[in-house]
């Protein structure tokens, strides 16, 4: 079996990698995903009890934190660089929102009326 490439790994919530094959996939060793696990970088989702799962999206991150590591940042700076990340793309979002209700707004109130040429 070959492990598949960046580019063929779709970013899905789906747990169905088992914890040999994702730490295969992101180039770990299966007790560092476990220490992740433990530490609230990646949570793997359990299933039948004590087994866990882990989704595409979960070994993309994976590959973050392993990235992170290896640049010398320890698991409390990484979970801050992670918290710090999805404070902005929560703001990035609400922004989105906001421009998307200005412009929505700005359409409501600008109306223009046609005139009849005759009149």
């Amino acid at each position: 079996m070959s492990i598949p490439n960046d580019d063929k790994i779709v970013a899905s919530d789906t747990p169905v990698y088992a914890i040999s094959i994702a730490a295969q996939l992101a180039g770990l060793h299966p007790q560092t995903l476990r220490q992740y696990d433990r530490v609230g970088l990646v949570s793997a989702h359990r299933v039948a009890g004590r087994n866990r799962l882990y989704s595409a999206r979960d070994v993309q991150r994976l590959r973050y934190v392993s990235q992170l590591s290896a640049e010398g940042l320890s698991i409390e700076g990484i979970k801050r660089v992670i918290e710090l990340e999805e404070q902005v793309l929560a703001l990035r979002e609400q922004l989105d929102e906001f421009h998307r209700e200005r412009t929505s707004r700005a359409l409501v109130v600008w109306q223009p009326r046609y005139r009849n040429p005759g009149q």
